[in-house]
């Protein structure tokens, strides 16, 4: 009951469809396990009521707030939701990311450039700056953006790194700009994970059995040769979330087995 009492809001809380579960059900679903009443925000509504029904089964509190994170409107309506349901906002773990489409800077269409940083960027500007207010006046809150390995490494895909570069720099500004309120604000940098969104869409993408994607994948993983899992995010996002990282903040924590230590 590490986030007993505590408010949650988690953006992207349903999942690509697959074989494993995705980084948002996952984080929801501990953060439940955990004490937290849950608000599930997706586009897709039918897929956070899915994350909501694995809460229930296991006696949490959970509610679903189908939105879209890109559109202000809808991030302003989802703090004020999150407030009528529950009285408060103690979390938000925002969580929502897409890389299709990306390319290298020759090749990357400017429609797909725009998409990617709305969703990957713009999205957690704006929910920030609508449950900063509430965190503010409650003198406490804490916020986990999820960002990615490519940040900080070298990948093929410009607009996916660009923007994950620009949710550190995000996170820092936040955490920097509201600490004395009592505010913290840390990234998560997930490596390669096995995960519906990685797995299903780069198998899609390229067109290539899952199974292999997966072998090439575990390959380059230093730790034990492979790939973390939601759940590896999501123990992560728990510990960043509780009380025991009240003196964390503005952290870029790589969740990657080794990976990002790797030179040569």
């Amino acid at each position: 009951m590490r986030l007993k009492d505590k408010v949650a809001i988690v953006t992207g809380a349903g999942q690509t469809p697959g074989d494993t579960i995705g980084n948002g059900r996952a984080t929801a679903v501990l953060f439940a396990r955990e004490g937290a009443q849950v608000m599930l925000v997706d586009r897709r509504a039918d897929s956070a009521h899915e994350t909501a029904s694995m809460i229930a089964a296991e006696g949490g509190t959970a509610t679903v707030f189908e939105a879209d994170v890109t559109r202000e409107e809808d991030c302003r309506a989802i703090a004020a939701a999150c407030v009528d349901a529950f009285g408060r906002i103690d979390l938000l773990h925002n969580n929502v990311g897409i890389g299709r489409g990306d390319a290298g800077a020759t090749h990357l269409e400017l429609d797909v450039w725009k998409q990617i940083f709305d969703v990957n960027l713009t999205a957690m500007f704006l929910t920030c700056k609508h449950v900063l207010p509430r965190m503010r006046e409650q003198r406490s809150g804490s916020i986990i953006n999820i960002s990615s390995l490519a940040s900080i490494a070298s990948t093929g895909m410009l607009a996916y790194k660009v923007s994950k570069a620009g949710v550190n720099a995000l996170t820092q500004q936040i955490a920097m700009g509201n600490a004395r309120f009592g505010i913290r604000c840390n990234a998560i940098l997930p490596g390669l994970m096995n995960t519906p969104m990685a797995i299903e869409g780069f198998a899609e993408a390229r067109g290539i059995p899952k199974d292999d994607l997966i072998a090439a994948r575990d390959a380059m993983v230093p730790l034990r040769a492979k790939q973390g899992t939601a759940w590896d995010v999501a123990r992560a996002a728990l510990f960043l979330a509780s009380d025991e990282a009240q003196f964390i903040t503005g952290v870029l924590l790589p969740v990657d087995g080794g990976q990002s230590i790797k030179v040569g």
